[in-house]
């Protein structure tokens, strides 16, 4: 455990950290790397991410954790599900860690507590992801955790002209 983690306290997020949430959110969009949305199409006000976060957290089959260090919000994982009766046993997640504590074992500790809420969950069965095929240090996270590639959408995402990333899926069943 590296000394930062040591200090990184995982937590169930509150309406009050929708704003440190909101933040980061819009930091690591900027970075252009690692989502979907660029940041011109990404305007979420501060009321709207509080509204989000008011109606997930009441939901009994979804989650947000915040990971904070000497009381400050550095990353987020959200595990959300979808309304369908078919697909109320599973749910996906995404995360986001600020820049400056990437690769300090933050993420771990996110998908560790996410994963032990869903095992807690009667009515969560299958976690799963889908992550960019560049995004190498996050495969090989969710890998080192026991999740599995179940499919790739091949050329999903288009950078540029020439430049494409394949989604590439990813699920662990819990119970």
């Amino acid at each position: 455990m590296s000394k930062i983690t040591e200090h990184c306290h995982i937590r169930t997020g509150v309406l009050e950290d929708a704003k440190a949430i909101l933040d980061i959110q819009k930091s690591v969009i900027s970075e252009g790397k690692y989502f979907i949305s660029v940041s011109e199409e990404f305007n979420k006000t501060p009321v709207q991410q509080r509204n989000w976060l008011h109606k997930l957290l009441k939901n009994e089959r979804e989650t947000l954790m915040v990971a904070e260090i000497d009381g400050k919000i550095v990353g987020w994982i959200v595990f959300q599900t979808q309304d369908r009766k078919r697909m109320t046993h599973t749910g996906s997640f995404g995360m986001m860690i600020s820049k400056g504590y990437r690769s300090m074992g933050i993420g771990k500790l996110l998908l560790q507590a996410l994963l032990e809420w869903a095992e807690q969950n009667p009515l969560i069965e299958k976690v799963s992801l889908g992550v960019f095929s560049t995004n190498h240090r996050a495969i090989s996270l969710y890998k080192s955790m026991g999740f599995l590639e179940e499919g790739r959408k091949i050329k999903e995402f288009k950078f540029a002209e020439n430049k494409y990333v394949d989604d590439i899926l990813m699920y662990k069943l819990v119970n």
